[in-house]
């Protein structure tokens, strides 16, 4: 369900590469921020059994997204104390 990959910027001379993630909205209570969802597999060093692993991330969001879109989401400047991610764009939209 995850997705990374690096973009470069487009400033010559600056090779700033931005991470770009695919995760679940489950949350739209702010306004313009979004709580992101993002699982991924991960194998178990001992015992070899994948292991589902996620984190939740604040994301900018300038136009409203419905709890249950999947979007993807990519690196940015600190714009708050919890948000450094903004969303570029809809993936999914939530099933009715």
């Amino acid at each position: 369900m995850t997705t990374t990959q690096a973009t470069a910027a487009t400033a010559p001379g600056k090779t700033a590469l931005k991470r770009t993630l695919v995760g679940r909205v489950v949350s739209n209570k702010m306004q313009k921020t979004v709580t992101v969802l993002i699982e991924r597999r991960v194998k178990h060093p001992v015992y070899g059994k994948y292991i589902v692993q996620s984190t939740r991330y604040h994301a900018h969001a300038e136009t409203p997204y419905n709890e249950g879109d999947l979007v993807e989401i990519q690196e940015c400047r600190p714009i708050s104390r919890t948000k450094a991610w903004k969303v570029t764009k809809l993936v999914t939209p939530a099933a009715a």
